[in-house]
């Protein structure tokens, strides 16, 4: 958490981490607890390629993942969710907890997420969240892509 709020203390845009006793795991769960749209939950996935991972930070509105339409986007023939354990391995987070900004590889933005004023997306940590202008995630991210 200290790296967190170390990259955060040089974004220019605004920022809270929220602390909560209980932990969110679910789109359903973060939009219910902090009383906020869908949309507005940011889970940060990782993504498994033929060119190596991605972090994919996408809007909590999506319903299902276009895995041909991201190939196509990275210029990769094969694209899917990394493992569990490999997520654990390449980032040292577990899945549900892998924060929007930190993770040392290149990233994919939804372009959903500028629809807000503000996104909730993790921290690293379950009993915590980042809420963050959409914005920061260009600025803190190695962003290679976007997609709508």
């Amino acid at each position: 958490m200290n790296d967190l709020q170390e990259i955060l203390e040089r974004c220019e845009y605004k920022y809270e981490i929220i602390h909560h006793e209980k932990a969110i795991f679910t789109r359903e769960d973060g939009s219910k607890y902090f009383g906020i749209e869908i949309g507005q939950t940011a889970p940060t996935l990782i993504l498994k390629t033929d060119k190596g991972y991605f972090t994919l930070i996408l809007s909590g509105n999506r319903d299902k993942l276009d895995f041909d339409e991201l190939a196509d986007i990275l210029g990769c023939c094969k694209v899917k969710l990394a493992s569990p354990k490999e997520v654990k391995t390449i980032t040292g987070y577990e899945v549900g907890r892998i924060p929007m900004v930190g993770i040392d590889l290149p990233c994919v933005l939804d372009k959903r997420l500028f629809n807000y004023d503000f996104v909730y997306g993790g921290t690293g940590q379950a009993t915590s969240t980042l809420k963050i202008e959409p914005s920061a995630l260009n600025q803190l991210n190695h962003v290679v892509a976007t997609f709508d």
